[in-house]
């Protein structure tokens, strides 16, 4: 048997940045992934400040050569290039927010994390089966027979977590819409209004965001239904044609990125409610793993980042376990759950159809920086004096 300070499951985003905050404080940390090899997972993902501030401490600044910052934020009409509202984003978003906004590869954001980490500590091809107490230490078990007793146990195993199985057995929760995704050549997309910017198409029953990642545009097209998903998977084949005839009344523009590539799988969109806790005898959760959200705020991986920092913080705060737990969960679970109510409640607004509702709320959207700033200032080094969590 192996014997370890702190196990993290889970060679994520969060399982990553949480090993190198603690690597970076002496601590001894082992991660646990169940996958044999890491690969990209997904097309593209967006940093906003208060995510790259966690990756910029952490000596990973060099991942802004292989980013692109966004011109500007932009919404629009369904079918039209008319601009409902336009707010910046490059040099302006720094200054405001104290670090960038950076629309990034999956796959490098994983290979940095990956070449920080090393191969050393890091478990391919250990699934996790089994989490059993034993005093104040936690035995693992893998499905290859191998055995760990850690300190600590932290479940960054994502949206589908066996860890959080353990802990609360809540399941997540279909959110009655599904997505669409594609990395598009620009060159394919010359009709493409403002192709630098992140934007969004809102319109009856659908919307669709994109935003630039190198010489690519990455696209999530959401749309309504099916009706019900089975909750053991995110993932279904769909026909050929699918979006492009829910979009195909759309402006011009939309349809020629949408259709410049394959049609993807259709992706159910799941959340998890709000959790009651998100620790158990020596065991806690990170990231999606305990508080998954609908990408419409493009928060998920901002939220992970930051469950690291602060967690990192608080065990390096205190040497009682229990209480650095404590802390760390009195930290997160508000914030993220803000966010998460936030992010459910924002799908049907991007998906009205023209009318009275749709013109409040292109109205509301001109003060969008000042309602959703509270999101992108967060600072986890603000949290004491010293910059290190506390309560």
């Amino acid at each position: 048997m192996t014997h370890t300070d702190i196990a993290v499951i889970g060679a994520g985003i969060g399982g990553l940045t949480l090993g190198l905050a603690l690597r970076r404080r002496g601590t001894d940390v082992q991660i646990f992934e169940q996958a044999p090899e890491l690969g990209e997972v997904g097309a593209a993902v967006a940093l906003a400040a208060n995510g790259t501030r966690v990756l910029l401490e952490l000596g990973l600044g060099d991942l802004a050569a292989v980013s692109v910052v966004p011109s500007e934020l932009v919404y629009r009409g369904w079918n039209s290039t008319d601009r409902v509202v336009s707010h910046p984003i490059a040099d302006w978003y720094t200054q405001q927010f104290g670090a960038p906004f950076w629309g990034i590869h999956r796959a490098n954001l994983q290979r940095a994390l990956v070449a920080a980490w090393g191969a050393d500590d890091l478990h391919l091809g250990r699934e996790l089966v089994g989490l059993r107490t034993q005093g104040e230490r936690t035995e693992l078990t893998f499905a290859d027979g191998s055995t760990v007793s850690a300190g600590l146990v932290v479940g960054a195993d994502g949206i589908r977590s066996r860890v959080r199985r353990w802990i609360t057995g809540v399941g997540p929760v279909y959110s009655g819409t599904s997505g669409f995704r594609g990395l598009v050549p620009r060159s394919a997309v010359p009709d493409l209004p403002d192709p630098d910017a992140l934007q969004f198409w809102m319109g009856p029953n659908a919307h669709v965001l994109h935003y630039a990642v190198g010489d690519t545009i990455n696209f999530l097209a959401v749309v309504e239904g099916p009706p019900s998903w089975d909750s053991a998977g995110s993932v279904r084949p769909a026909a050929d044609g699918e979006l492009a005839a829910v979009l195909r009344d759309w402006h011009p523009a939309v349809r020629q990125l949408v259709e410049a590539v394959p049609q993807s799988p259709r992706w159910g969109l799941f959340g998890l409610p709000p959790l009651n806790r998100w620790s158990e005898r020596g065991v806690v959760l990170l990231g999606d793993a305990a508080h998954a959200m609908l990408p419409h705020h493009g928060q998920g991986a901002n939220q992970t980042l930051e469950d690291a920092a602060v967690l990192a913080g608080c065990l390096a705060e205190s040497t009682d376990r229990t209480v650095a737990i404590t802390r760390y969960e009195r930290l997160r679970r508000v914030r993220t759950r803000q966010v998460q109510r936030s992010s459910w409640v924002t799908s049907p607004l991007l998906h009205l159809p023209d009318g009275a509702d749709a013109r409040s709320r292109d109205v509301r959207l001109h003060d969008l920086v000042e309602d959703f700033s509270w999101i992108h200032a967060y600072d986890h080094r603000a949290l004491t004096p010293t910059g290190k969590a506390s309560a």
